[in-house]
């Protein structure tokens, strides 16, 4: 980045907010990225030539992609309320969650992931159950199903009517099985103990970009530890990467770039290839915070005995 003064870096020359530029020396932004490489690694003389902007553009955002799986860890936290409707849109930057946990008196407590299904897509039919279709052509749907609704209200408990012991008695009806409590210890015959678990539980709908939540945690405060891919600050001047990564990133431009030219040697493609490993290899362990001062402390900590 640009250099700026300490008074817009402590103060932002008096703007609000106050603290968007602290800790800004530590990344270099995309349109950097880009300027450089088409500055230092582009040109006649250059074992890359002829290459157009937006196409280092294109494999630089790739390659921030790549880098904040591999080595950046670049884990984000977000809290929100979870309202009536019991869902959590995903973040435009979300990967992959870390976990997702209920915060109640500053403590949060992580809830379970249940991989039966909770949420569905219902289509509107008529009288005849047929669908509904709109003047487009597309089939209407429901605002929630009535597996949402269900979901939603609680899962409510019916009364079973088929044969063996526990005709007459209350339980509930999930996924095509009867779940029944008995007295003795309060227990739940035949439940499934991914599911009867005390707290609360999620399903992620990654085609609908929402988590779906059980009713319990309606109102509360959620807190979801997620990775980010590093493009969730949308232009080419927010979107950054930290300056430890830089080298990194330039040789996976450079081997992407290669790797998708014609009449290229394949023995060049193999040796960016090598050097784009080297340089993940030397990122990975710059970024691993291993430094003299807090190795040593391990190793004097080593001929101690724990009482």
């Amino acid at each position: 980045m640009a250099y700026i003064t300490n008074y817009k870096y402590y103060e932002n020359d008096g703007n609000i907010p106050k603290n968007a530029n602290w800790g800004s020396y530590q990344f270099v932004s995309l349109s950097d990225i880009v300027n450089n490489f088409m500055l230092m690694y582009v040109g006649p003389d250059k074992l890359v030539d002829n290459v157009k902007r937006y196409t280092v553009l294109f494999h630089a955002k790739r390659g921030i992609q790549e880098i904040n799986y591999d080595a950046l860890n670049n884990i984000k936290v977000l809290e929100l309320i979870v309202g009536d409707d019991l869902k959590f849109i995903l973040p435009p930057d979300y990967v992959n969650y870390v976990r997702i946990s209920v915060e109640k008196d500053g403590v949060v407590y992580p809830l379970h992931e249940n991989t039966k299904i909770n949420y569905a897509s219902e289509y509107l039919q008529d009288n005849n159950n047929d669908f509904l279709f709109d003047q487009n052509g597309e089939v209407l749907e429901a605002e929630n199903s009535n597996l949402d609704r269900n979901r939603l209200a609680g899962l409510p408990k019916k009364q079973f009517w088929g044969d063996g012991a526990w005709y007459g008695s209350w339980g509930w009806y999930v996924d095509g099985t009867w779940y029944f409590s008995y007295d003795v210890g309060g227990g739940i015959m035949g439940l499934n103990t991914e599911t009867a678990n005390i707290n609360d539980n999620f399903r992620i709908d990654k085609s609908a970009g929402v988590i779906n939540f059980s009713s319990g945690v309606k109102d509360q405060h959620i807190v979801i530890e997620y990775v980010s891919d590093g493009m969730e600050n949308g232009t080419d001047e927010n979107v950054s990467i930290n300056k430890l990564a830089e080298e990194y990133l330039y040789s996976y431009i450079k081997w992407a770039i290669l790797n998708n030219k014609v009449n290229i040697q394949e023995y060049v493609v193999r040796r960016a290839a090598k050097e784009k490993m080297a340089k993940l290899r030397n990122t990975n362990i710059r970024l691993s915070n291993i430094h003299a001062g807090r190795l040593l402390m391990n190793l004097r900590g080593q001929d101690k005995w724990i009482k």
